[in-house]
């Protein structure tokens, strides 16, 4: 019986004694290692059920699952061999459960700012927890208005039915603080039902009935549309404000209790600890929240929210073309978080957010690149990435989750961002425009530039009906996903190695699920691993003139591809070919065909002759890397060419000095449909000399 996908992930990470630690997210398995150099990432890449393998700074390790995540890491935790991985040290806090691991200690420091980086993975794992409930009160958010907006159930607040509706999604925002006071103080190694219940203070109603005191005295905040109130509590003044959906607040206090919490028990006996550590933490931290740091939060996330309302107002142009153009990479980055929580600090303050926006543009062009990702792989029956890109897309249309087409594609095949941002530049573009031209309204009859909502939502389909200028909204995302959606499956997203790789695997594929397929059957192998329109100068294959050979494209020595130096070629795994380490800088066409791609830096060129033969020049190893630098390019993608014909020239000496070989090699892509292909190798050739032999 094959292994489980539990034991192939933890037999590719190192072993069990290789694993400190383990927790998840939303879509990804979070490794704390020992020695992050033992782990076999290519394995993990082309795992079944493994969207991506990502590497962390320090010895940090990410394993993209997507959305049934949370059932590896169970399978995980409940494999013998993981019965005594990641121990504690001999210092001593004991065995991590399987249920639920304990954060460790943190590691060595990563990197020149370890402080922050251990601050957004404290907002991170503060709020990742509680994601799913999040999405789900999100998305009853979005049912709520859609159906109100069809008139199928009235918006009548008065009702009995209304506010039992309300409140299913209302108690996750109303609750969150002691949501996130909770996650936050057991990242910070205390008791997290501790820090749940200081924050549930604020909460209660005998504090809020503060409010209304005869003793209290409030004043109107008109540009929030609050108040702010004062209490004389045993003489000493105390700042009130409503704490539902606050994350500043259990932020900042989880941090102090924290302080606390953990000076308290290096003072208080182990016997007695259980009881007078709670207890003076309660005193303490409860005052402290109460007078100074519960106003202190309010402050700073009223500031930024005030802040970024004002952008919002005088520059909206700017705001929705910057949200979207940075997301991209904020988010892989975990740089995401404090805007997540300003989105919900302004619809508990203001009354609304106009982050989500601009925000849903971003999500939308993302997705748009794994749709067109997707269009791409189902056209060259790429299976793998087939799988990939279908459930990375539903994960972000139907969830507004981007971390499966992040992980598992886009951070792969950097091609992708250069498609997506142009996708997310012209949705901001188009949501700044809409959305001042025609603005929102507020509950409160406050204008605002731009689209607004009252809910935290996830942008995903189902969440559009909660935005504010729903038409706005929706024009905006669709003009970013299709834009990236056509610039990927007009440019693709591969570099050429890439995109070869991909087409020889499929010709393999093919040819094997159909051994007794004879060379008659070959022209329709080729034709479904084709990535590119033919032109209209194609010649019909069945009417070509077979290729029996294919020509040196550059004069130089021929050697095998196993004496190149490149893995990949040598593997055979884009087709049988030879290496030229060449004696001059004219490259030419070795086929006559037509230019299926051409890559941008010159060093790589594929043809497709008229029956189907597809051929591959790649000039110098690793020469991707200069950008273009020393490469005359001569040609263009679609162009076709005759044997002979140039392609590139090249400047070997600079590449030399670039540090890079310059070995070209060449190999037939579809060998695997082919009955034989020969090479010719230890000779020296010049340009259009015969170097490699066919059999159809």
């Amino acid at each position: 019986m094959a292994d489980s996908l539990a034991s192939q992930i933890i037999t590719a990470i190192g072993g069990p004694e290789n694993v400190r630690s383990l927790t998840h997210c939303a879509t990804r398995l979070r490794f704390e290692l020992a020695d992050a150099s033992k782990v076999d990432q290519n394995a993990l890449e082309h795992m079944k059920g493994v969207l991506g393998a990502v590497p962390q700074s320090g010895d940090r390790f990410q394993v993209v699952i997507g959305g049934g995540v949370a059932t590896v890491y169970e399978n995980i935790m409940h494999l013998p061999e993981m019965a005594n991985a990641g121990a504690a040290s001999a210092s001593g806090e004991g065995q991590k459960s399987n249920a639920d691991v304990k954060a460790e200690a943190r590691s060595k420091a990563r990197g020149k700012v370890a402080w922050l980086d251990s601050f957004f993975e404290y907002l991170a794992d503060s709020f990742r927890p509680i994601l799913g409930v999040l999405l789900g009160a999100s998305i009853i958010i979005a049912l709520v208005n859609l159906l109100i907006s069809l008139n199928v159930i009235p918006n009548d607040e008065a009702s009995a039915g209304w506010v039992f509706v309300k409140a299913i999604w209302k108690g996750v925002f109303y609750f969150l603080p002691i949501m996130v006071a909770y996650n936050a103080s057991k990242k910070l190694k205390v008791d997290p039902w501790l820090g749940g219940a200081i924050m549930a203070i604020l909460m209660t109603p005998q504090f809020t009935s503060l409010m209304d005191a005869k003793t209290t005295t409030c004043v109107e905040n008109a540009a929030l549309g609050t108040k702010s109130c004062t209490a004389n509590i045993f003489g000493i003044p105390m700042a009130l404000s409503d704490y539902s959906g606050n994350v500043f607040v259990p932020l900042l206090m989880a941090a102090v209790l924290a302080l606390v919490y953990h000076g308290l028990k290096k003072i208080i006996p182990e016997s007695v600890q259980l009881v007078f550590v709670p207890f003076f933490c309660m005193i303490i931290v409860g005052a402290l929240t109460a007078f100074i740091i519960g106003p202190i939060g309010v402050w700073v996330g009223n500031g930024l929210g005030v802040g970024l309302a004002w952008m919002n107002t005088h520059a909206p142009f700017i705001f929705a073309i910057i949200i979207p153009l940075l997301y991209p990479f904020l988010v892989p980055l975990g740089l995401h978080w404090p805007l997540n929580a300003l989105m919900l600090m302004n619809i508990q303050t203001l009354g609304y957010d106009f982050i989500q926006g601009p925000m849903g543009v971003w999500n939308f062009a993302c997705f748009g690149a794994t749709a067109g990702v997707l269009f791409i792989a189902v056209r060259d029956k790429d299976k793998d990435m087939r799988q990939t890109a279908l459930g990375a897309l539903a994960a972000g249309l139907l969830g507004g989750v981007s971390e499966p087409s992040l992980y598992g594609i886009h951070l792969r095949y950097k091609l992708v961002y250069k498609r997506m941002l142009v996708g997310c530049g012209l949705g901001g573009v188009v949501i700044a425009v809409l959305g001042w031209l025609f603005p929102s309204v507020t509950a409160a009859g406050q204008t605002v530039h731009g689209v607004t909502t009252t809910a935290f939502a996830f942008t995903s389909l189902l969440t559009i009906p909660v935005f504010d200028q729903m038409w706005v909204y929706a024009v905006s995302i669709a003009v970013s996903f299709l834009t990236s959606f056509f610039l990927i499956i007009t440019f693709d997203y591969r570099t050429p190695e890439q995109k070869a790789e991909v087409l020889a695997r499929a010709a393999a594929d093919q040819k094997a699920a159909a051994p007794a397929v004879e060379a008659k059957e070959a022209a329709p192998a080729a034709a479904a691993t084709a990535t590119a329109t033919a032109t209209k100068t194609e010649a019909p294959a069945a009417a070509a003139a077979a290729t029996t050979v294919v020509n040196a494209p550059v004069a130089g020595h021929v050697i095998a591809l196993d004496e190149t130096g490149d893995p990949v070629f040598a593997s055979r795994a884009l087709g049988e070919g030879v290496g030229i380490q060449p004696t001059d800088s004219e490259v030419v066409a070795p086929v006559s065909g037509v230019l299926q791609t051409v890559a941008e830096t010159g060093h790589a060129f594929g043809i497709k002759t008229d029956d189907g033969v597809e051929v591959l020049v790649h000039v110098g190893i690793d020469t991707v890397k200069m950008n273009g630098e020393g490469f005359a390019v001569k040609v263009k993608a679609d162009e076709r060419v005759n044997a002979g014909d140039p392609l590139v020239s090249v400047d070997f000496a600079k590449v030399k000095d670039a540090g890079y070989s310059t070995t070209t090699l060449m190999t037939v892509l579809n060998t695997a449909a082919l009955t034989s292909v020969t090479p010719k190798t230890g000779i020296d050739v010049k340009a259009g000399d015969e170097v490699i032999d066919i059999q159809r």
